[in-house]
């Protein structure tokens, strides 16, 4: 109850004490549960400094665990989701692969047809003792943990760049969800007062990942330059936001969906509407990290315009130095944005400087999309200073990761600047053939371009205050080609 009304440092606490009684108690499953739910309090607040001694001090216990076999598998989901979860926010991509693919494994045990039900796991005894009645319970049931795991695979692979492998996990995820909702809702009709309380509760989770899953979504379909498809989940998720479990709830999503809004504005060249969403985003949120992701494509908005007087005064609260030590994501991506503004201001070697610190932070970490931005922007910088060769060993390796990603944007930047360095080698031939590349992108783009702003959910750009407006309904996931 506490940390649903967000005053997470009483919620820590009460579990703190919850710890220290079940430990009393010889309640050593409770105890984990309950060492594990102040872990992901704590991540939820953002006291990052604080969650590592705990979720050490968790995994040893669930590594040494003695009692029942299946308990423990259940006790070790939640500790990788967690583990898994940490590394994300904190913008170690690559460093979590090793706690996901065991957790990905783990999830595949659970979810085997010879495993036991929900209902004779939460009562398993310990080792030689006879179970007691306040631990016979699951975090989650093992379908809801096999959506949660899809949800963090797709946290993951939307960060490190892979658009495809996000997008399918993502339709796995929601055909789970619809699975798992028409379960539970045949077992409410069918069952108690007792029941129908807890089919809401999992009602209220299944919203919340089913919310998770479509801003995902939209965010991969816009690095993948599909406009159209990204307004579509993101007019998804505004829909739901009106079937929230509560005005709490949809208060704490809806500015997610104006940064997403601000983002979609951005590639659609609408920059009063993306200024006015990030804008209403920033003072909206309660969260520090999306104020910032907020604010450095804010940033991108005010370049563009060349508003420079806007881009000082807010540079300074996205410098690096002013971000997060914990978040290596958003660091890495302030830089670029300093790479970037002094790219525009043709301060040539400052950009090469900032954007080799980008570089670096991203190859560490594998944020693929981060690393081809960066090298293509390297490529352009060498190519303004007439440097063709290391502007030719910057494009041609980001073509590649955003081939692989994919990113059309990249794409479409980089075959531009691999024309002009073919026609300055006189490459006559690999000249034509990267300039068809850049028209079949910039077709493609203009294609969905069109397609996107003749779409009704296209006003959804102008959207700043209240509610979301009524919208045609949108077709339901699944029913659109990738």
């Amino acid at each position: 109850m506490e940390g649903r009304e967000r005053e997470y440092e009483v919620a820590s606490s009460l579990l703190g004490v919850g710890v220290d009684y079940a430990q009393i108690s010889n309640a050593a499953y409770t105890r984990v549960l309950f060492l594990l739910s102040r872990v992901m309090l704590l991540l939820i607040d953002k006291k990052i400094q604080e969650v590592l001694p705990l979720l050490n001090q968790a995994g040893h216990l669930v590594e040494t665990w003695a009692g029942s076999p299946h308990q423990k598998e259940y006790l070790k989901v939640f500790y990788f989701v967690l583990q898994v979860c940490h590394y994300l926010m904190t913008g170690q991509v690559k460093s979590v692969k090793p706690c996901l693919k065991q957790l990905q494994q783990i999830i595949q045990t659970i979810m085997a047809p010879g495993w036991p039900d929900d209902d004779a796991v939460c009562g398993a005894p310990a080792a030689g003792a006879a179970a007691g009645a306040g631990e016979s319970f699951v975090w989650l049931s093992r379908q809801q943990l096999y959506v949660l795991v899809y949800l963090v695979t797709v946290m993951h692979a939307a960060q490190a760049g892979y658009m495809d492998k996000a997008h399918k996990y993502t339709e796995k995820a929601l055909a789970q969800i619809d699975k798992l909702t028409s379960s539970e809702e045949v077992s409410e009709a069918a069952g108690s007062s007792a029941g129908a309380s807890g089919a809401r509760g999992s009602a209220a989770l299944a919203w919340r990942l089913r919310m998770a899953l479509l801003e995902h979504a939209a965010l991969c379909r816009l690095v993948a330059g599909g406009k159209a498809h990204a307004l579509q989940e993101i007019a998804r998720a505004a829909t739901l936001l009106s079937s929230a479990p509560n005005a709490q709830t949809a208060a704490t999503h809806t500015p997610q969906l104006h940064c997403l809004l601000g983002l979609y504005a951005m590639s659609m060249n609408c920059m009063e509407a993306a200024e006015a969403q990030f804008l209403t985003a920033i003072n909206m949120s309660q969260e520090r990290d999306l104020w910032m992701f907020a604010k450095l494509n804010l940033a991108i908005v005010y370049l563009r315009g060349r508003r420079d007087n806007d881009l000082a005064q807010l540079m300074e609260q996205v410098r690096p130095e002013a971000l997060p030590a914990y978040a290596h994501g958003l660091r890495a991506a302030s830089y670029y944005v300093l790479g970037l503004q002094a790219f525009f201001q043709a301060r040539y070697n400052e950009a090469k400087r900032y954007l080799r610190e980008t570089l670096k932070m991203a190859n560490a970490e594998d944020l693929n999309r981060l690393t081809s931005c960066s090298l293509v922007l390297l490529g352009h910088i060498f190519l303004s200073i007439n440097n063709s060769r290391e502007s030719m060993n910057m494009v041609t390796p980001a073509m590649q990761l955003a081939s692989k990603i994919p990113d059309v944007h990249v794409q479409l930047w980089a075959s531009a600047i691999l024309k002009d360095l073919y026609r300055l080698a006189e490459d006559t031939e690999r000249e034509n053939e990267a300039y068809q590349t850049h028209c079949n992108f910039s077709q493609a783009l203009l294609k969905d371009h069109f397609a996107a702003s003749q779409m009704p959910q296209h006003a959804l750009v102008h959207w700043t205050t209240g509610p979301p407006p009524v919208l045609p309904e949108v077709p339901a996931p699944g029913t659109h080609t990738s």
